[in-house]
């Protein structure tokens, strides 16, 4: 099976509105760099739409709000990844217009292409960009962790339903520390 950590919309801006302060930068850092370390590729998925908003339909309530706000606009400040966490040369950066990861991107044609079949997720917001990805994921077959304190809401109760209740019915869930202790070169 061929894995791949995906470090999802954690973008300046959105850090910004979602860091508790809690130390949630330097864990996920822990596990880009576990993944590095034992040579699984890391994959990093950014939300960015285009001017104008053309892929911003009126019904969509949470992609409406942010075009309201205009927030996340392709190029503008807040929307490059956040440095502590930031991608290196080579990396692979997919860019998403919907909550899921493989909503209106090539994420799925990245993965197929190089063998992936499992996939590691973290990311900004649990109950966004984590809970649609997944939930795709698994109609899609892949195999799925989550990395529960990789995870981050501005919800913290929702955070906790989700990683407690929901996620494991499709997903191993556990903790950065846990996850690096299966994957450390032996």
């Amino acid at each position: 099976m061929s894995t791949a950590l995906l470090v999802m919309d954690v973008q300046r801006a959105i850090v910004d509105i979602a860091d508790d302060d809690s130390g949630y930068l330097p864990r996920l850092r822990r596990a880009i760099d576990g993944a590095r370390e034992s040579n699984i590729p890391v994959i990093y998925v950014v939300i960015a739409l285009r001017p104008g908003f053309p892929e911003v339909g009126t019904r969509n309530r949470a992609l409406s709000a942010i075009a309201r706000a205009r927030l996340y606009i392709e190029g503008a400040p807040g929307t490059e990844i956040h440095p502590e966490v930031a991608p290196l040369p080579g990396d692979v950066v997919v860019t998403k217009r919907r909550a899921s990861a493989f909503s209106g991107s090539d994420l799925d044609v990245v993965l197929r292409a190089r063998g992936i079949d499992n996939l590691v997720l973290t990311g900004i917001a649990t109950s966004a960009v984590v809970l649609h990805t997944l939930c795709q994921a698994n109609d899609l077959d892949f195999g799925l962790t989550v990395l529960s304190d990789a995870c981050l809401d501005t919800d913290p109760e929702m955070h906790r339903i989700l990683i407690e209740r929901l996620f494991p019915r499709w997903a191993d869930v556990v903790t950065v520390d846990d996850w690096l202790k299966t994957i450390a070169p032996q």
